[in-house]
């Protein structure tokens, strides 16, 4: 609050680890923090990055991939602002991981793209909407850059579920710019989640190497739903 009087260009911001288990609370008192400075500043719409929180051991109760959600939910409901992935440069053991050069880079392409007009490809893949196809989902992204891939392998970490709301560990696989997702025990799929643990290293990227977010595609209950 005394920096009010200062100018600022933007803000980076790289936070949510003592809120993870209060996650969607975070959907809410996230977007409004970063429009309370906006009104301070009296700059409607500065910009506004800030670093996805990366895999870490919390514990059994798996509340870290639903904070992550809100933080790609915020992408949605804040104007100029953007998201830096680190699912592939965290720490499991470390819940500071030391790699803080590829975050800075990654923010710094947000930057480079939406304020100083350059043609770069500043996101990895984050998902967009899934259509159900028979005993199949198809998940598309935006962002793809030129391409998906998977490093290292087959697709890892998609799970899939039906009308039961039990997941099942599923094959993925990438045709196009969509993934196309399906699990033996599941013959009738209404749900997709992917990287949906607290130390999921997950493996889908576009081609330019920028990793996919986790996300969920169904509207389900969360366990962080009334946690304050």
């Amino acid at each position: 609050h005394p920096l009010k009087s200062m100018s600022i260009k933007g803000a980076i911001w790289y936070q949510g680890e003592s809120n993870q288990t209060r996650a969607v609370q975070y959907r809410t008192i996230f977007p409004g923090m970063i429009e309370d400075w906006r009104a301070t500043w009296k700059q409607d719409g500065f910009p506004f990055y800030f670093v996805q929180i990366a895999p870490y051991d919390y514990g059994p109760v798996q509340s870290s991939p639903e904070l992550r959600e809100a933080q790609l939910l915020t992408l949605s409901k804040v104007k100029h602002a953007g998201m830096a992935v680190t699912m592939d440069i965290g720490n499991p053991d470390d819940i500071h991981p030391t790699n803080k050069r590829d975050v800075g880079k990654r923010l710094a392409l947000w930057a480079l793209a939406k304020d100083y007009a350059q043609d770069v490809v500043f996101s990895g893949p984050l998902y967009r909407e899934q259509s159900i196809e028979d005993n199949k989902i198809r998940i598309y992204f935006n962002f793809t850059g030129s391409g998906l891939e998977a490093r290292g392998g087959p697709l890892t970490h998609f799970e899939c579920a039906g009308s039961d709301q039990i997941y099942h560990p599923a094959k993925a696989v990438i045709d196009g710019e969509t993934v196309v997702v399906s699990a033996a025990e599941v013959e009738s799929p209404l749900a997709v989640r992917y990287g949906w643990t607290n130390t999921a290293e997950p493996n889908l990227f576009n081609v330019e190497g920028l990793p996919a977010s986790s996300f969920s595609t169904d509207n389900w209950k969360r366990i962080t739903e009334g946690s304050k």
